[in-house]
């Protein structure tokens, strides 16, 4: 005889458990899975929204006092804003999320592991394996090509790959938003160490410039990994075909390699006879424009997947 086990919990249901893709949820679960989760992207827009208002009190304030640091001082302060949109988007996740949060040890973990594949992997093989700084500007068709095929597709497995082989099967990942929730997390982990790096590379950072970098980093990369998570909350809920997860990662690839190469074009300022510039203001625009798209469609995509749900169910009751 065979038993009805939920695919979340694998406890045993009756034989009239609901079933969404082929799968079998308990009462709990099915209600987990189909529920509105407005706190998620409140905390999405949250971070947005601090970010920008950050970087808008720096510029402010350093115009006003021009602080001068230097030494391990000046290391010190970019390392404390490059942590800066990962304590910005916990705080604002933890605050909406009050009812029944995400255990913050599992958070935490997936923003510490995209932090470490990026340093252990990630950093490594994009600029001393593939050396993408030493040909990536070459041509702007190979650029492209170079941005998606190597920046892109690498950032994206590893912080897919952060989600997909640690939270993923466990209990606690019950919701289609917890992939995007997850994601964001990896996405951070992977930008707040991009940003340790240039800090720490440079000697430091630069205040108002170094400032919009370290957003504009972070508002991409949780974009991006926010896409693949999406992709993993559908796979794990629904049974998509077997390209549905590639496909996934190669969009948000696919994504990440377009904004590195526009956000070149449109931060470098041309050559004359003073020589080229550097001009951040438009980068952080493009990115804004990016996180707050991104995020928005995905909550548009879960919310109608919920009431295709649950318009379902009706139908079935009926």
């Amino acid at each position: 005889m065979d038993r009805n086990i939920c695919c979340v919990c694998h406890q045993l249901v009756d034989a009239d458990a609901r079933k969404l893709g082929g799968r079998i949820y308990c009462a709990r679960h099915y209600a987990k899975v189909t529920q509105e989760h407005p706190g998620a992207w409140r905390a999405g827009l949250g971070m947005i929204a601090g970010q920008l208002g950050f970087v808008l009190l720096v510029e402010i304030l350093a115009g006003l006092f021009h602080p001068t640091f230097s030494g391990w001082v000046l290391v010190a302060v970019g390392v404390g804003l490059a942590l800066l949109p990962a304590l910005l988007w916990m705080v604002f996740f933890y605050q909406q999320d009050r009812l029944e949060p995400e255990p913050k040890g599992y958070v935490f973990g997936v923003f510490m592991l995209g932090a470490l594949l990026a340093q252990a992997v990630g950093i490594p093989l994009v600029d001393q394996v593939f050396e993408v700084q030493r040909w990536l500007p070459r041509s702007p068709l190979g650029g492209l090509l170079g941005a998606i095929l190597v920046i892109g597709f690498v950032q994206e497995f590893l912080k897919y790959a952060a989600v997909r082989y640690s939270v993923f099967s466990l209990p606690e990942f019950d919701e289609r938003v917890d992939g995007v929730i997850y994601g964001t997390a990896a996405g951070l982990g992977y930008a707040t160490m991009l940003n340790i790096n240039y800090v720490i590379a440079d000697g430091g950072v630069h205040l108002q410039a170094g400032i919009i970098r370290i957003v504009v980093t972070a508002l991409a990369q949780a974009s991006f990994a926010g896409l693949t998570g999406y992709f993993l909350g559908r796979a794990k809920f629904e049974d998509e075909p077997v390209w549905w997860l590639p496909a996934g990662v190669m969009l948000a690839a696919g994504l990440n390699g377009v904004f590195t190469t526009l956000r070149g074009e449109l931060t470098t300022t041309a050559l004359d006879l003073a020589g080229g510039g550097f001009n951040p203001w438009p980068g952080l625009l493009l990115a804004t424009v990016v996180a707050a798209a991104t995020f928005g469609v995905l909550f548009s995509l879960i919310r109608r997947a919920n009431k295709i749900t649950l318009s379902g169910a009706d139908a079935e009751g009926m």
